[in-house]
């Protein structure tokens, strides 16, 4: 099984000469001496770590193209002639009432004091990166207007060019922090939260303290890793100077922007970007249990950890020390890397991939439960787009498993909506979307049903943020028909029964029944029933 073409890739402007490609090394079967480009060891010879990352980092996002043996398309969702489980207490299931559109798709998370998004999704952690930043007000008030959480990831802080720190290093004032925080309150109303997000270097930077004193959060979260890498997160500087800072600031900075030899290729011109990189964390037991106990002191009422695809044994880590610590959420992100900020070989070939990582959990989660403890809140994430996706991934690890996160797919909405307003601007909207209209009210199907609630203000609201929530509200009505179709009526209801594995392979893995075996027994049973016609 050819899984994906090392050697070459769109992503980092790498590309193939040959025809004829050798399958495991991804080298031209001809391979030609005076050949003038392009693959990736041709490009390495001269660019050598620049290939490792996105040829245009900052201005794309980049998800990896390895094709996994089993993924979610490998299930299918169960449906049903009959029945209607979740309807409001008190109404009677019938035609008039087992409507799509009476198909509660809220969901909730916490320990004690509960989260409610209008929605099952929520964005992946959106830090430092020059996208996030470019696009953040976007994305926060879409987030806000269609009622689900947004994560502010890590080193928002740490990267901020106007930040202070105090005698003692740690954040005393940070602008884009406060930008970040006040754009998502703006429009808020009760559904979803803000999740600030730390590694190593912004627990030194004091970001904790920072957001709770001045901000007044009730949730941060706990960073080990996520799916694309396990490395710490990246971004990329130009100038040497803005390396200089950041190395200065405690983050790794390479190459390093104090060496005589960096300094002088980067005045030749040889090296035009620098790679700020943060620090791995150690996980053990005891001080994960008194780092939670010293931001509860602090003041935070929700504490949640974002986890990566580790191996099992980091997963069971997660799970039991956030059992223990009674954590309000662990979100899990498989492989592969859909992302900004990570070497394209570790998105493709690191980790484990979010079918077979959800299965693990599922299965540890039990075991927990078995020995009496609590497990916390889980969200799933790693290439998810769709609602069917989001539907299985529920389904699969329910009842412990309230929501999807989804990185790429949430920022998509946002950054066309941006886009249009700026092709209206200039009078230059392309015929895909000019085909539907030249002003937005005529372009967003959501566009009047935000200025009902809004009025005016509509005319603060940026586009992106109308993509957002009109992706949303396309999200929730194709969430609505699959979960009619199955006759489950709120999120609570969805269960294992609900799929089927279309393979015996991703019925091994998963647990749940191959698909001539599903719901057999009962379908036998109807068949050989007797019955008198009354």
């Amino acid at each position: 099984m050819n899984l994906r073409r090392p050697n070459a890739n769109q992503v980092t402007h790498t590309f193939n000469r040959s025809q004829n490609v050798v399958p495991m090394s991804g080298i031209c079967t001809e391979c030609l001496d005076g050949c003038k480009g392009g693959c990736e060891i041709w490009l390495s010879s001269f660019r050598g770590r620049e290939v490792l990352y996105q040829a245009r980092f900052g201005e794309t996002t980049a998800g990896a193209d390895k094709n996994y043996p089993i993924d979610y398309s490998h299930l299918n969702i169960q449906g049903y002639a009959v029945g209607a489980e979740g309807l409001p207490e008190g109404v009677e299931a019938g035609p008039d009432t087992a409507l799509f559109e009476n198909v509660d798709t809220e969901t909730e998370y916490g320990y004690d004091k509960k989260t409610r998004m209008r929605v099952p999704i929520f964005t992946g952690a959106l830090g430092s990166t020059t996208i996030a930043k470019r696009n953040w007000e976007h994305f926060a008030i879409g987030a806000a207007l269609a009622g689900i959480t947004i994560v502010c990831g890590e080193n928002v802080c740490g990267v901020d060019p106007e930040l202070e720190l105090d005698s003692d290093g740690k954040v005393k004032k940070s602008p884009e922090m406060d930008y970040r925080i006040n754009t998502y309150r703006r429009y808020h109303d009760g559904y979803g939260e803000l999740l600030v997000q730390m590694n190593v270097e912004d627990t030194r930077l004091g970001v904790a303290e920072y957001v709770a004193s001045k901000h007044n959060l009730e949730t941060i979260e706990l960073k080990w890793g996520q799916g694309a890498k396990c490395i710490g997160g990246e971004i990329q500087v130009k100038t040497i100077e803005r390396a200089r800072t950041l190395k200065d600031r405690g983050y790794i900075v390479l190459p390093d922007p104090t060496l005589p030899e960096v300094q002088r290729a980067y005045r030749d011109g040889a090296i035009t970007q620098f790679e700020r990189h943060s620090r791995v964390g150690f996980v053990t037991r005891d001080a994960f249990l008194e780092e939670v106990d010293r931001l509860r002191d602090i003041g935070f009422k929700r504490i949640t950890l974002k986890t990566g695809a580790y191996s099992s044994m980091e997963l069971a880590m997660a799970l039991r020390y956030g059992a223990e610590a009674k954590l309000d959420l662990i979100t899990i992100d498989g492989a592969p890397g859909g992302t900004g900020m990570s070497p394209w070989p570790m998105m493709n070939e690191w980790g484990i991939p979010t079918f077979y990582l959800e299965a693990l959990t599922y299965q540890f989660c039990r075991t927990l439960c078995d020995i009496g403890m609590r497990v916390p809140d889980i969200a799933m994430a790693g290439g998810f787009s769709t609602e069917d996706g989001v539907y299985k991934a529920i389904a699969m690890g329910a009842p412990f498993v309230k929501a999807v996160c989804m990185g790429r797919a949430l920022m998509i909405p946002g950054m066309v909506g941006k886009n249009i307003g700026k092709w209206i601007a200039e009078a230059n909207l392309p015929r895909t979307v000019s085909t539907y209209g030249v002003t937005p009210k005529e372009i967003f199907v959501s566009y009047d049903e935000i200025k009902e609630r809004f009025g005016h203000e509509i005319d603060a609201i940026p586009l992106g943020a109308v993509g957002l929530y009109t992706y949303c509200q396309k999200f929730k009505t194709g969430l609505q028909q699959l979960m009619a179709g199955s006759r489950k009526f709120n999120i609570g209801a969805l269960s294992r029964r609900d799929l089927m594995a279309l393979s015996e392979e991703a019925a091994k893995v998963s647990e749940l029944p191959y698909v001539m075996d599903a719901h057999r027994e009962e379908a036998e049973r109807i068949l050989q029933e007797r019955w008198e016609r009354s």
